[in-house]
């Protein structure tokens, strides 16, 4: 059963079409990956589920209430974990949880036990009266998670919650996610990290300039890229005229420059290499380290928008 439906999404900002034409659903008590390249439309997406943007047109239901017409039912469902903390640094972790506890309506009866809950969902019990100013980036990320559970939402909005902490904390993280199934909760998670994705998500929709562009499970997706295979090329020193040239050659779906290296997607790497190889020796170029990854989310990904996740 979908716990949410999204249906032909459009939002524009002036000339700008940010979401253009979006449609999606997930499933109750699933993890769904959304991803794409910045400025894809991920962020204006979640923020139309949320109610924080009116769309132009389509329809979002969340459990049959309609966002544009039901919306404080619809919010009630959701849970939001937005990118930055949204905490107040001078107040104890237990001070920012019974505030957001009480902008949701929880009563005094039903607050103190929701927070004892959600702190022991994110491993924060024994720091439960300590201020956020002295919180580590990786246990303000955790608390901010605690903030989105503390209504106990059904669906459960994670806007990119690992970025810039430690590992440790990450992986702290991602083993709470993967727990909140036990909850009955269903969680949409956005990253640029492309190996989580792959860890959690039930199923993965790839988003770019304003539409989904594939959805599936992790297998369905995988299988549609199979047939490509990715080069990863390390040179002294990188032209628009190698990458151009070697763009055309037959076999080749795309190649561009990632961190100073040039990638290739391609459908026969081994007829490829030699061919761009002489390319680049032409051109003057050495070449230092050649790889060949096995088709994978990130390659696949690649290949869909051609450009990277962190782009």
């Amino acid at each position: 059963m979908a716990l949410l439906e999204v249906k032909d999404l459009k939002k524009a900002f002036g000339s700008r079409q940010a979401v253009n034409g979006a449609s999606f659903s997930v499933q109750e008590g699933e993890i769904f990956g959304l991803l794409g390249p910045n400025g894809a439309g991920k962020s204006t997406t979640l923020s139309l589920i949320c109610g924080l943007l009116k769309a132009n047109s389509g329809k979002i239901m969340v459990d049959n209430w309609d966002v544009a017409k039901d919306g404080a039912k619809a919010k009630k469902l959701i849970g939001i974990v937005p990118q930055e903390p949204a905490l107040y640094p001078m107040l104890s972790a237990k001070a920012n949880l019974g505030f957001w506890g009480t902008i949701n309506g929880l009563t005094s009866n039903e607050l103190e036990k929701a927070i004892d809950e959600v702190l022991k969902v994110v491993g924060l019990e024994d720091r439960a009266d300590g201020k956020i100013s002295k919180y580590s980036g990786g246990m303000k990320r955790r608390l901010n998670i605690a903030a989105g559970l503390i209504h106990s939402p059904r669906l459960l909005i994670m806007d990119e919650p690992t970025v810039g902490i430690d590992p440790q904390s990450r992986n702290h993280i991602l083993e709470t996610v993967k727990h909140l199934r036990e909850r009955d909760i269903t969680v949409i998670y956005t990253s640029h990290y492309v190996e989580e994705v792959e860890y959690l998500c039930d199923r993965v929709a790839i988003m770019d300039n304003g539409q989904i562009i594939s959805e599936g499970t992790l297998a369905e997706l995988l299988k549609r890229g199979s047939e490509y295979q990715e080069l990863t090329i390390n040179m002294n020193s990188f032209s628009e005229e190698i990458q151009n040239t070697i763009q055309t050659l037959p076999g080749v779906e795309k190649a561009f420059s990632l961190n100073e290296k040039l990638k290739i997607i391609t459908s026969n790497a081994e007829k490829i290499l030699p061919l761009a190889f002489e390319t680049i020796v032409g051109h003057g170029g050495i070449v230092s380290e050649i790889k060949i990854h096995k088709p994978n989310l990130e390659s696949l990904f690649l290949k869909l928008t051609g450009k990277a996740l962190r782009d």
